[in-house]
């Protein structure tokens, strides 16, 4: 793995955790439950994305 997939990695891994520890937070007023749910699903789906394609070109650049 070169050092662009390692960091692309862990930045997904990051986003990732950050996503699921937002989804995870319970939210004072009703309008925080949207802003929560939609700032932790965009960190979430950023770190699927980032350590997805991570691993696809890890993959087949071997």
């Amino acid at each position: 793995m070169t050092r662009a997939l390692a960091i692309q990695a862990g930045l997904g891994i990051a986003s990732g955790i950050a996503g699921a520890t937002l989804l995870r937070r319970r939210p004072a007023t009703r309008e925080a439950t949207y802003a929560l749910r939609i700032a932790g699903m965009m960190l979430l789906a950023l770190g699927l994305f980032l350590t997805g394609f991570a691993a696809v070109f890890n993959h087949f650049n071997r």
